[in-house]
């Protein structure tokens, strides 16, 4: 069963596994999953101290009456608080990737590692309005585990133009490792590609998945991402 702490008024949820004195690695999934879609990642990161969270309105976490993304940020530092973790490994899938840079972009002394699974920066332009349901954006599979109310704040926020994140991402120090879906993820590879060239530590890699990169293409996914948070090189 999952913990549970007290994030200011929110009830957050998490999963721990893996080794209590191994480099602790915390991994942020998507809007409308939960920290079980990291079942078989956690169990490949050998000797690591693993945490897994539901984000605010999903999962076992309470509901919110703020979905921002400086509110989910909120709540992953201040899990981190309680567990007495002054730096991490961060792995982020798309709502979650989002939530991963702004910590570092922040706090880049508290992230040493940063993977982020295909997720979407801000773009240079407003967004058109969605041609699918909110369902269908946030994935029919999950459709009833979380709080539908953020569905509409965060895609506002995700096509939203933001020239500040994009400048912040110099500030980031830890190394960073970029992974995209392929030709059939929604996420704008031109994107990645400026992400990648504005990180002072950025790293590319593409593998033919789609946006759920980890559940599709799980061996893959862990053949490029263990190898990367085990690595003490720097490029």
């Amino acid at each position: 069963m999952p913990a549970t702490v007290r994030v200011g008024k929110v009830d957050i949820a998490y999963r721990e596994t893996g080794n209590p004195d191994g480099q602790p690695v915390v991994l942020l999934h998507a809007m409308a999953s939960d920290s079980g879609t990291w079942r078989r990642l956690a169990l490949d990161l050998t000797g690591r101290r693993v945490i897994a969270p539901d984000l605010r309105g999903h999962g076992r976490s309470s509901r919110a009456d703020d979905y921002s993304l400086p509110g989910f940020r909120d709540d992953i530092v201040g899990l981190l608080d309680e567990l007495g973790l002054d730096r991490v490994d961060l792995v982020g899938h798309s709502l979650g990737g989002r939530v991963a840079c702004l910590i570092a972009q922040e706090m880049p002394g508290r992230v040493r590692r940063l993977v982020l699974e295909d997720t979407p920066p801000p773009p240079h332009e407003p967004g058109p309005p969605p041609t699918r349901s909110p369902a269908a954006l946030a994935g029919l599979a999950f459709w009833r585990r979380f709080d539908r109310s953020m569905v509409e704040p965060m895609i506002t926020e995700f096509r939203t133009p933001n020239p500040h994140w994009w400048s912040r991402l110099a500030s980031v120090t830890a190394q960073a490792l970029l992974v995209h879906g392929g030709s059939a993820s929604h996420v704008r590879l031109d994107h990645l590609h400026e992400m990648t060239r504005r990180l002072p530590h950025g790293r590319l890699v593409a593998i033919a998945a789609g946006h759920r990169v980890h559940s599709k293409r799980p061996a893959e996914f862990r053949d490029v991402v263990t190898p990367f948070l085990q690595s003490r090189d720097t490029w």
